[in-house]
């Protein structure tokens, strides 16, 4: 196989115009292409009077392929090994592995043991997506809360209700599984090539449910419900874990345990560390978030070519370094996308972004956060971050006045410190509904100081940013976990074998890829 990389190709363009422009960057016969796939696609919006793709492909070529070769070095162009990933078939284990957690990293992590013929044992403390979708659409309608089953906790993680944005990188054979994987569970599939590939709430949903069906097919078991309550250890060894089923306590016995159970699992995070297992802080970020008219942010963005149905709707991401030594970035952007309520504790309140994979809605929004160190918490306690994420939260709940409406305020009436009085052009997409309220009311001062300096930045990379009518919802805190379970390099707890903290909430991940990724790490360590 042969790469073509830097491969310049109009919005409008065909197979066979992209065969074209490889058989003349190999100087070859078009005939002699016997396959051509394109490995990765980036929109180039450098010059907005010329818009149009940069493409890396594969192709194979009919005769020797080497010849081509030689014939086009230092030309973009190079040989390809394609990347393959064997499922490690390691010894017959002596008991199922049990995982606790069914997002992207537990997920992951139950389906290489399945694939190896483990049967591993899942445990979700929430229910499954289809019964999930039904709890927080009633929460969004109603304010009426299920403190197990809502955007954080259930089939499929916090990432079920988000845009789906997979950050990939530079590729190789286990983030490649995992695309594949979801591609073969129902994902569209040019989330294969394309530069910043996304889901949609809408496919993801349908994707994870596959996913578990295959599990499932393959000897394991999912069990909805299920949480987690005492971590079973014997001479610095796990043995087993204790669980609550649908108000039943159970018990199952297990020498290997993946904790994959997601940033906001604080109960869980208290429990483990009452029974020895080693934390520690890890840095976080809060803010809020803000929505602009998603025809502005095409305009700005794609200039002429706002709307072009090849590029659908726009998206950016910005990263400002403040004299003040923080950082303000914006993060989880989602075109077209909605406000949501993202909470799992009673009179608290945290809001997350969502776009379905059309991305059609008539906003913009994504996260503005700003940095939060250790010398913000006050405390060298493990969870100290957990407790300051709380208390923003039971501040945002006070000032949206109960029923878990969100506060908001316009962006001009947050840069003047006034307090919004009606809406601008922009309406709020949030449920159960939004209060006016200043940003300061429930922020520190740091943060909110932070947020204007980071805004006023941001409008000189992007000129139209700091928009007077944009809106600013809150409060934006979980981001990512404010916790690390402490691993070593067999990627098992300090001091606790087999038992492994794995995925975003233990710390070592960030997004819907590396999360699954080091699910399937932690199941090949199990393997071996």
């Amino acid at each position: 196989m042969i790469k073509i990389t830097d491969i310049v190709v109009a919005l409008t363009y065909d197979l066979n115009m992209l065969k074209d422009i490889v058989a003349k960057r190999l100087q070859i016969e078009h005939s002699r292409i016997e396959r051509l796939s394109i490995a990765k696609r980036t929109v180039n919006a450098g010059n907005k009077q010329d818009i149009h793709f940069n493409m890396t492909v594969i192709v194979c070529v009919s005769g020797d392929e080497n010849e081509v070769l030689s014939r086009n070095k230092g030309k973009d162009i190079s040989k390809e090994t394609e990347l393959i990933y064997t499922v490690p078939q390691g010894k017959k284990l002596k008991e199922r592995p049990v995982v606790v957690g069914c997002g992207p990293a537990g997920m992951f992590a139950a389906l290489i043991l399945a694939q190896a013929g483990a049967r591993p044992i899942l445990l979700e403390r929430g229910l499954d997506v289809d019964s999930r979708k039904r709890k927080v659409s009633t929460f969004w309608r109603t304010g009426i809360l299920d403190t197990q089953t809502n955007v954080q906790f259930g089939e499929g993680g916090a990432g079920a209700f988000s845009d789906g944005k997979l950050k990939i990188g530079q590729k190789n054979s286990r983030k490649l599984k995992v695309l594949k994987e979801f591609v073969q569970a129902g994902a569209p599939p040019e989330i294969l090539y394309l530069s910043k590939p996304h889901i949609g709430t809408d496919r993801l949903h349908e994707t994870v449910k596959n996913i578990r069906e295959q599990i499932i097919s393959l000897g394991g078991e999912v069990r909805f419900h299920a949480t987690v309550t005492e971590l079973l250890i014997k001479d610095g060894q796990v043995t087993g874990v204790c669980f609550a089923e649908k108000g039943k306590n159970s018990e199952i016995s297990a020498d290997n345990v993946v904790l994959a159970i997601g940033h906001s699992a604080r109960d869980t995070f208290e429990r483990l560390l009452a029974s020895g297992v080693y934390m520690e802080q890890k840095p976080f970020a809060l803010g809020v978030r803000i929505e602009h008219p998603q025809e502005m942010i095409d305009k700005i963005q794609y200039g002429n070519f706002a709307g072009h149905p090849e590029l659908g709707a726009a998206d950016y991401r910005m990263v400002v370094h403040l004299p003040n030594g923080r950082g303000v970035y914006t993060f989880c952007m989602c075109p077209g996308g909605t406000v949501v309520a993202a909470t799992s504790e009673e009179n608290r309140l945290t809001t997350n972004g969502m776009s379905e994979y059309a991305r059609d809605g008539r906003n913009a929004n994504t996260a503005l956060l700003v940095t939060i160190g250790k010398n913000d918490l006050g405390s060298e306690h493990p969870l100290a971050g957990c407790a300051f994420q709380r208390s923003i939260e039971s501040a945002a709940f006070a000032a949206g006045r109960g029923g878990y409406k969100a506060p908001v305020q316009r962006l001009e009436d947050f840069l003047q410190k006034h307090k919004t009085t009606a809406f601008g052009d922009v309406l709020p997409t949030y449920l159960p509904g939004t209060e006016f309220a200043e940003l300061d009311s429930f922020l520190p001062e740091y943060i909110t100081n932070s947020l204007r300096q980071g805004i006023a930045e941001m409008d000189l990379w992007m000129p139209g940013f700091a928009y007077p009518d944009a809106l600013l919802t809150g409060a934006e805190t979980r981001s990512s976990s404010p916790v690390r379970i402490i691993r070593g390099d067999s990627l098992e707890a300090i001091g606790i074998k087999g038992l492994y903290p794995c995925g975003e909430g233990a710390g070592y991940a960030g997004g819907i890829i590396s999360a699954a990724v080091d699910g399937v790490l932690c199941a090949e360590q199990i393997l071996r």
